[in-house]
């Protein structure tokens, strides 16, 4: 019996004195992603992935969720390259992208049982694809193949390099629509080539939105997607929103006079599409839904909602459209309806959509939302709504664990500078005591159209559980507060932001528990880039940093980027005039020599929206000033580390550099 005490009263301590996060608890979160509604609207399909440190990759599986009961089953199991899930109309079959051999295709499974079989067998793979609305025709995008060569020229591998980052090794060929039928039983039919040219469909390129997704009309007769001019990365901007009539292949752009348009929705009856644009069609303002009439016309901007929209759906009845955006430090969905009435904000109470760059749900045909969220101390978990005005209800606990953890109490801060309110979130460690004084690190978003909001974020708690105290300023050119602010960075990039920052760095300091003389910045990407370009300014305010994948050279990105020409629409061509001294004066690279903070460099060598030649260039410069100076880089492709190994190496070497200044 006393054993038994013993070891009852061990559990109670242990769970009144919860451990801190540490660094293998990377490991156990899990990501949740795509939500689809059955049109019967009794279940929901999600797409969940897990770390696999053995293999050194995520694990994914399709499961099912039962809406009423919150009950799983899972519906595959080792496949690789899961993508999409997407119901057919009748909801007795299940449509996936998943691997065949080493490209991904459309797979289907019927609801009943058996094994899923094969679709499509298009030689460079499937990028997205849409069922008809009748079920009996899948469309598909899918790369085209190269011209056949023979004889000694098919060893002939020159290209001729166009709007293309750096790293391209052969020529990029655009991405176009096919058509196939998809029988009940019997072996699909032959797929039919819908569209073809030198133009493209848009293919992903990470950090950023999904490709515009494809949709049909509901009769059946035509296909809404996004005409890009060529299928080089430069060239992104140059889109327009059309429809391809399924039988003939003629196609019709929609919206006259405008370029820039992404994601194109059909209406429910078809009569109308939606998509993005910016807002009143000014480049650099925040992305608004434009109407046009399906048979054409010119677009007019829907609402007066003054935030940067990532995604709109379709509701039901075609009377208004589910919308999401950053809104102060949360990100929030508001109803937007077509008859001119202001936004109705959805009560999601601490909820945080899943964002940057796109929304994470699906409306069913009642009108209820299936939506991926977090909270402040819990990661991403499947949610349902009954309507729109519904109390959200939790269907899954897959992180579950994290609201074990002492996690760090996180909030909102508020600041002014130069005529703008600004905002920020604050991080403060789990056994945090504002009679004590301790580090602050900033830790700064990228984008720089994002922002940080409440929602649990996996740096900062583990920045927290070290006892430091975490700030993460929205700036200038964040979209979290209208387009007033997201505009004014467009011809200043770094000093105007970095001076927003250090005014929330001194909001911060009034707040009494800093220690002023231990404070660190980083970030990644254009976090990164604003880590680089505060150190260059405001040296002595800073024993530390960290720079991950950082825009240190305007001129890189414009000449080896992904994006590169894009860059002409807020500085003109660096060759161009006297505009050379535009991209000098706005690079962090150009103030190097005033550096003398401790910097830890990171990147991808094989990064194409900002090429590794700027970190080499940071470094070479650091280092030729005897300053402290560490370039980590990881031989990968994207952005950033996807793999759960890189992962976990970042977040040791951030800590560990931080815990060497900030003693």
């Amino acid at each position: 019996m006393r054993k038994l005490l013993l070891a009852l009263a061990i559990v109670a301590a242990s769970a009144a004195y919860a451990e801190k996060l540490q660094f293998a608890d990377r490991t156990r979160m899990v990501n949740v992603s795509d939500p689809q509604l059955s049109p019967d609207g009794k279940s929901a399909v999600v797409l969940v992935s897990r770390p696999n440190l053995k293999d050194n990759r995520n694990d994914a599986e399709l499961v099912l969720v039962d809406v009423a009961t919150g009950a799983q089953r899972p519906l595959t199991s080792e496949r690789r390259g899961l993508a999409q899930p997407r119901w057919s109309p009748d909801g007795q079959r299940l449509a996936f992208l998943a691997n065949a051999g080493e490209k991904r295709q459309v797979w289907i499974m019927s609801m009943t049982g058996g094994d899923a079989r094969k679709l499509t067998d298009a030689p460079n793979g499937i990028q997205q694809f849409a069922w008809s609305p009748d079920g009996t025709r899948m469309a598909y995008v899918t790369a085209d193949e190269p011209p056949k060569k023979s004889d000694a020229e098919k060893h002939n591998r020159s290209f001729e390099i166009f709007e293309n980052d750096y790293l391209i090794t052969a020529e990029v060929l655009p991405s176009h629509l096919w058509v196939i039928d998809v029988p009940a039983k019997e072996a699909a039919g032959e797929a039919r080539r819908l569209t073809s040219g030198t133009w493209s469909l848009p293919v992903a390129r990470p950090p950023g939105p999904l490709p515009s997704p494809i949709n049909w009309s509901p009769d059946g007769k035509s296909i809404a997607f996004t005409r890009v001019e060529s299928p080089h990365s430069g060239a992104g901007d140059r889109a327009r929103v059309a429809l391809v009539d399924v039988a003939s292949g003629d196609i019709r752009t929609l919206a006259t006079a405008e370029t820039q348009q992404t994601q194109p929705i059909l209406s429910p009856d078809g009569r109308t599409v939606a998509y993005m644009h910016a807002h009143q069609g000014e480049l650099g303002s925040e992305n608004r839904f434009w109407l046009v009439p399906s048979s054409g016309g010119t677009g007019k901007e829907l609402g007066t909602l003054d935030r940067n929209l990532y995604r709109a759906i379709w509701m039901p009845d075609g009377k208004s459209l589910l919308v999401g955006a950053h809104e102060q430090t949360s990100t929030a969905l508001w109803l937007q309806p077509l008859d001119g009435d202001a936004a109705r904000r959805l009560d999601l109470g601490d909820l945080e959509p899943a964002a940057p760059y796109w929304i994470e749900a699906n409306v069913g045909r009642d009108g209820a939302i299936a939506l991926i969220a977090s909270t402040p101390r819990r990661p991403r978990e499947l949610y349902y709504l009954a309507s729109a005005t519904a109390k959200p209800r939790r269907l899954t606990d897959f992180n579950g664990f994290f609201e074990t953890r002492e996690l760090g109490s996180v909030r909102r801060i508020t600041f002014s500078n130069e005529g703008y309110d600004l905002d920020g979130v604050l991080v403060t460690p789990p056994d945090f005591d504002p009679a004590k004084k301790y580090p602050l690190v900033l830790h700064i978003h990228g984008g720089p159209r994002s922002s940080s909001t409440v929602a649990f974020s996996w740096s900062p708690q583990l920045f927290a559980a070290q006892g430091w105290v975490v700030f993460m300023p929205n700036y200038r050119g964040s979209d979290n507060l209208g387009n007033r602010v997201t505009r004014a960075i467009l011809m200043d990039a770094g000093a105007g932001p970095g001076r927003d920052v250090m005014a929330g760095v001194e909001a911060v300091k009034k707040l009494g528990f800093i220690d002023e003389t231990r404070i660190a910045v980083g970030g990644w990407s254009y976090g990164g880039m604003m880590t680089s370009w505060l150190i260059g300014h405001y040296p002595a305010s800073f024993k530390a940093a960290v720079s991950g994948a950082a825009v240190n050279s305007f001129l890189d990105s414009y000449n080896l980027g992904d994006f590169n020409i894009q860059r002409r629409h807020t500085w003109g061509s660096p060759y161009v005039g006297d505009n050379m001294k535009r991209y000098l004066e706005q690079s962090p690279i150009t103030y190097a020599g005033n550096i003398k903070t401790p910097t830890l460099i990171l990147s991808n060598t094989g990064d194409a929206r900002v090429p590794v030649t700027e970190s080499f260039a940071m470094f070479r410069a650091l280092r030729d000033n005897g300053v402290t100076a560490r370039f980590i880089a990881y031989p990968l492709g994207g952005h950033s580390p996807e793999d759960p190994v890189h992962q976990l190496d970042i977040d040791r070497r951030w800590v560990e550099w931080f815990a060497t200044y900030l003693k």
